[in-house]
């Protein structure tokens, strides 16, 4: 059997050759994402409230698909007409940072928004919650402009000595210091404690860091809520559809109306609904998942929606929310 095998090889090694030479070029990563399309995805799949209502409808996560490109993937998205490019630079705040780093603030931003859409589901369903943790990390330094040894996925421990409840207070301290003066900041890096030095510059009369940092909040609720998403899903722009869901379960209401409703949308400390990327995919996801209603952030994202819907024929109701609220008082006066 050996001797065949190797017989084998002796006569077609060129070809062998060929195929793992193929192999290793169409595999060749490129600093590009392609993006190949939308769909929705039912979010009792990924949250559940204890002894929560059900409904007779479904709130949809609206989400894209998107690839981290190879040298294949890059071709083909010159062949396929859906498919599109996309710089992984735009994702970078630094030519610094790698793609981990990108990766690390997208999912951060994914545990940032559902803390704050459960703060808001149980803060508006007057149900009992608790803050038990209040992370912060650094998700972007500017070293070629702002040297710092500071890096991306430090949780900040404190400054001087100092704890602060919220990032303004962190920017209060730091305004209060003379520009090249050098802080001593705590981190947890790796699970370890080192305390590192970094020096305050000035930026338009405001003095930095050179960093841009996020909080990270956790909370303790009753009824308790879990909250589960794919290690493939990251990023903020599910926050309202999330916050959504758990108030539908925390309520009797049941504000789907027994319609499918899609949507996407950040959901902010205040309450507010941000704008997000990838409205045009999103929304074509929905009318193929058959969704009955579409919920976008105002401003551009709606204008775009509004056009797109308009351009393509498609055949969904488009509601336009500002904020957590509004989208509930929009939604208990469907019919």
């Amino acid at each position: 059997m050996f001797n065949k095998i190797k017989t084998a090889i002796q006569e077609d090694y060129k070809f062998i050759l060929f195929l793992i030479l193929l192999f290793i070029i169409f595999n060749f990563p490129m600093n590009y994402y392609i993006t190949i399309g939308g769909g929705i995805s039912d979010a009792k799949e990924r949250i559940e409230v204890e002894d929560g209502n059900n409904s007779k409808g479904s709130f949809n996560i609206s989400y894209v698909t998107q690839l981290d490109a190879n040298l294949l993937a890059y071709g083909l998205s010159y062949i396929i007409p859906t498919w599109e490019r996309e710089d992984a630079n735009l994702y970078k705040y630094d030519n610094n940072e790698s793609l981990d780093d990108i990766q690390f603030r997208a999912d951060l931003d994914l545990k940032s928004a559902n803390g704050t859409a459960t703060y808001w589901a149980y803060t508006l369903a007057k149900k009992e919650i608790e803050e038990t943790s209040k992370k912060l990390y650094v998700i972007a330094t500017f070293k070629e402009k702002y040297p710092t040894e500071l890096q991306i996925q430090d949780e900040i421990i404190s400054i001087d000595g100092n704890k602060y409840s919220t990032i303004e207070e962190y920017k209060e301290y730091i305004n209060t210091k003379n520009i090249d003066e050098e802080l001593e900041i705590k981190v947890r890096r790796k699970k370890k404690e080192k305390t590192i030095k970094t020096k305050v510059y000035e930026v338009e009369n405001r003095k930095i860091i050179g960093v841009t940092l996020q909080y990270v909040k956790e909370y303790k609720t009753s009824p308790p809520v879990t909250i589960n998403f794919k290690k493939s899903e990251s990023g903020p722009s599910g926050g309202l559809i999330t916050t959504l869901e758990i108030y539908n379960q925390l309520t009797k209401k049941d504000i789907t109306r027994g319609k499918i409703i899609a949507g996407t949308g950040t959901i902010e400390e205040d309450g507010t609904i941000g704008e997000i990327g990838g409205i045009e995919h999103k929304i074509l996801g929905a009318v193929s998942a058959h969704a009955d209603i579409f919920l976008t952030p105002g401003n551009d994202n709606y204008k775009d929606a509004k056009k797109y819907i308009k351009e393509k024929k498609l055949k969904i109701k488009l509601i336009k929310v500002d904020t957590i609220e509004d989208a509930i008082k929009k939604l208990e006066e469907l019919k």
